[in-house]
């Protein structure tokens, strides 16, 4: 199979509208295809709404048992349930998951994070993948025509769960499943270069540059690293594409690539 997995930031979920814009673009998709997303601001309204103090060190979220409790049940139990019947309302076939079923993300609770202020943080109740096998269950999925979409959750060998940053799990299951293409489809049209510009290409070293000189902001950077570390584990397509070009981005996942020099995305190169 000639698989790609899509990334969808929560920001393209947050509306009756968008969510079903982006299940439109899925449900569409005529190659095995498999959905990782987010829920950023979802979480950060829940979490003001129980009086939560949000925090994040580049890009990622500190996350204590409270916040791990809302982040479990915007994405679970609301945003994943939605998107799934939004995605079979327009003609697919989704099956929503965590990382926590039948091994789809196992992970380990992340080492200290060192952030791109020199200070180590610890991140918390976070998790970070481990090597492991391609999922049978997300293999069986794709074999039988679905379309797995999996909420950014994990679970450890000590039966915990964790969340894990949607983009590193994005890139870590794309490798993971030898996936053709990966595509991280957020609120811009790829990483912007000082005077806003897109920039086209980036290496995996000129990714590295970026993170250490401070230039990436604080979303861009776990978006980066997954990228590069994608490209690493031999993911050919890496690519960084506005999800608000629902048509674009239906091209994007068409078994041929479009030319890329006409449209405003950044791709990621080894």
């Amino acid at each position: 199979m000639t698989i790609s997995l899509l990334k969808v930031g929560g920001e393209l979920l947050e509306s009756p509208e968008k969510m079903a814009a982006m299940a439109r673009v899925v449900a569409r998709c005529t190659r095995p295809l498999v959905v990782v997303h987010g829920g950023g601001r979802e979480i950060d309204a829940a979490l003001a709404t129980a009086g939560i103090a949000k925090r994040q060190v580049d890009g990622l979220r500190v996350t204590d048992a409270p916040t791990l409790d809302i982040v479990v049940s915007v994405l679970a139990g609301t945003i994943n349930t939605r998107f799934v019947a939004a995605i079979n309302a327009a003609g697919g076939r989704a099956v929503g998951l965590t990382g926590a079923d039948a091994g789809v993300a196992p992970v380990r609770r992340a080492l200290p994070h060192q952030a791109t202020s020199g200070d180590a943080v610890d991140l918390g109740l976070v998790g970070t993948p481990t090597a492991a096998p391609s999922p049978a269950l997300i293999t069986s999925l794709l074999k039988g025509g679905f379309i797995p979409v999996v909420a950014c959750i994990g679970a450890g060998r000590d039966g915990l769960l964790y969340n894990v940053n949607a983009d590193t799990l994005a890139g870590s299951l794309a490798a993971r499943i030898g996936a053709r293409r990966l595509i991280i489809a957020g609120g811009t049209p790829g990483v912007f270069n000082a005077a806003g510009a897109t920039i086209p290409e980036l290496t995996r070293a000129e990714v590295r540059a970026l993170v250490r000189s401070g230039t990436a902001n604080a979303g861009m950077v776990a978006k980066l690293t997954a990228c590069a570390e994608a490209v690493k584990a031999g993911v050919h397509d890496v690519l960084i594409a506005s999800g608000h070009d629902t048509r674009g981005l239906m091209q994007l996942l068409a078994p041929r690539l479009p030319d890329l020099d006409s449209r405003p995305l950044t791709r990621v190169l080894s």
